[in-house]
């Protein structure tokens, strides 16, 4: 049975939600005392009705799934793509010198410069979307997968090559579970990087997500339409960015606990 104090514990309302709340009042009485016009900044309960209907009687959801669908995609190609590459940039110096000033230059590029390329080299739609996002978020994985790589417990290893693992049985039974809380940081990170490359290429390159609504919205000077996509663009990267941190922070215990089983 869990102790009092952890009981105690669950009961707490989470900071997070608690400094939500205050903004959120802060605003509403900000909006009623009439000292902002609502052009400038509308009430949070006509922010709340508009996500209402645009999700009950308008493409709220199909919208989103669009984007989502796009940051998934994008962040989960980057993640394919940076993991070989890590493992080579831990493995190699040379290589490392080589290539990971290239890798970070690419990142140091804007994304609204690269969009009109791809536009040239790929077209408009879903395809340069991904592109994009993939551009974005292919650096701070890279570099958070290597540095778990280079972090990993030496002794473990050692353990491991004792136990007669070498090469790919090394990479996928040793090396590869325990950078796992690293690649799934690298991920986390990712995708909120991931959800701004898509509403970029969607405002920039075309699409039927939420940043072509957020373009229509601000063409109309929709604020209010503008506040509840945004506040649809929060919810989705905030759920994501905690299902992954519950993952990372699971995947650390049982890393933890296979080191002291392996020690």
């Amino acid at each position: 049975m869990p102790s009092p104090d952890t009981a105690r514990a669950r009961l707490r309302p989470s900071p997070a939600l608690v400094l939500g709340a205050v903004l959120v009042l802060v605003w509403w009485a900000v909006t009623a005392s009439g000292t902002i016009e609502p052009v400038f900044l509308p009430n949070p309960l006509e922010v709340l009705r508009r996500l209402w209907l645009s999700a009950t009687r308008g493409d709220l959801l199909a919208y989103t799934w669009v984007t989502l669908r796009e940051s998934l995609l994008g962040s989960l190609a980057a993640g394919v793509l940076s993991l070989p590459l890590a493992w080579a940039l831990a493995r190699s110096r040379t290589f490392s010198r080589a290539v990971l000033p290239y890798v970070a230059a690419l990142q140091a590029v804007p994304a609204v410069a690269v969009a009109p390329l791809l536009v040239v080299w790929i077209g408009y739609g879903t395809v340069p979307t991904v592109t994009l996002c993939v551009l974005m978020v292919f650096f701070p994985i890279t570099v958070t997968v290597l540095l778990g790589l280079r972090g990993l417990d030496s002794d473990v290893i050692d353990a491991a090559r004792l136990d007669g693992a070498h090469g790919a049985s090394m990479i996928l039974y040793v090396e590869l579970p325990m950078a796992l809380p690293a690649i799934l940081s690298g991920l986390r990170t990712g995708f909120t990087l991931s959800v701004t490359g898509a509403v970029i290429g969607e405002m920039t390159m075309g699409g039927q997500g939420l940043g072509m609504v957020l373009a229509s919205q601000r063409q109309a000077v929709d604020t209010t339409g503008l506040f509840a996509t945004i506040v649809v663009l929060c919810v989705m990267a905030t759920t994501i960015h905690w299902i992954l941190h519950e993952l990372e922070r699971r995947s650390r215990v049982v890393d933890s606990v296979r080191g002291r089983r392996a020690t």
